[in-house]
């Protein structure tokens, strides 16, 4: 892992998810077969993904679901079944060992970031990231485009459309972030660092930012942190800011916000919210198409990423 490599992994963003947008452009990625049911499998930042990809999924009438490909008793393979198996590396032995058992009954596909790599083998299919190398080590900008491509599959199986228009509004998104890091990044970074650990919080619809902005901090610098839903948060991580000083990035948009940040001032905790301005947040940042939540869902991580990134290579 090179703490400069990473960095140089998040500015590459903009022009990474511009390319994904024009193959986006030429056509749908995906088999063409229409599935009863989705089951994504992965691990870390790839089930991250795959979970808000589900979850919208479902929203709209699909059965689907994420599971970790570590389950000793995952989804049972069965015809009508599409079977995703998401693998940066395309050599996590759990998800190639959990596709496989789908090859021959369900529906499988691979999306991974290294053509040629294992998990092909146990697929019918591959889509690929194109993410190009990362490196620093750290999938970030592979995870970004898993949540694209699995953006492009809502499309696909449900008719909606959009999907590279909002990955280009995603690439201005963050541009616009890194272009003016140096006004907000500061004190961001010196703000999350002081407590004794830093806590991540989002809304169920983009809990993928929340669970991999806190990766990005124990992966790189190795910080202690958590990711929380926001609405859950109410109910199981409210406790720490009683006895912690409670250091907290808040990617907002949940119904929930407003009571969070009750109990946050109530205890004195500090908060810097993402993507809006929220009322006795400590610091705000704000970005170019902030009020689009699949630009939000795509390009709000990259906050967590670039504090980790300042931390990781101040260290």
């Amino acid at each position: 892992m090179n703490p400069k490599g990473f960095l140089r992994d998040l500015e590459r963003k903009p022009e990474a998810l511009r390319a994904l947008a024009g193959f986006l452009d030429e056509g749908d990625p995906w088999p063409p077969a229409r599935p009863r049911r989705v089951v994504m499998i992965g691990m870390g930042s790839s089930r991250y993904a795959a979970g808000v990809a589900a979850t919208r999924l479902r929203s709209r009438g699909l059965a689907a679901v994420a599971d970790y490909a570590s389950l000793a008793a995952g989804t049972p393979p069965r015809e009508g079944t599409l079977a995703i198996g998401i693998s940066a590396s395309g050599g996590t032995e759990e998800t190639i060992e959990a596709l496989a058992q789908h090859r021959g009954v369900s529906s499988t596909v691979a999306v991974t970031n290294r053509p040629g790599s294992a998990i092909e083998r146990a697929a019918d299919a591959v889509v690929p990231m194109l993410a190009g190398e990362e490196q620093g080590g750290v999938a970030c900008r592979s995870f970004q485009h898993t949540l694209a491509l699995l953006l492009a599959l809502e499309a696909a199986t449900t008719g909606a459309g959009g999907v590279p228009g909002a990955v280009r509004r995603a690439a201005e998104a963050c541009e616009d972030l890194l272009e003016r890091r140096d006004a907000w990044l500061p004190w961001v970074a010196d703000l999350l660092a002081e407590g004794p650990a830093t806590f991540t919080i989002a809304p169920a619809e983009r809990l993928s930012s929340a669970d991999q902005g806190a990766l990005m901090f124990r992966e790189g610098p190795r910080r202690v942190a958590d990711g929380c839903e926001a609405g859950d948060w109410l109910h199981v991580d409210v406790y720490l800011t009683k006895p912690l000083d409670y250091r907290a990035l808040l990617f907002a948009g949940s119904r929930f916000d407003t009571a969070i940040m009750d109990w946050m001032r109530e205890r004195g905790s500090r908060i810097v919210a993402v993507g809006r301005d929220v009322e006795h947040a400590d610091l705000s940042v704000r970005y170019r198409h902030d009020d689009d939540p699949t630009v939000a869902l795509l390009a709000e991580v990259l906050v967590a990423e670039l504090v980790a990134a300042r931390w990781w290579n101040a260290a």
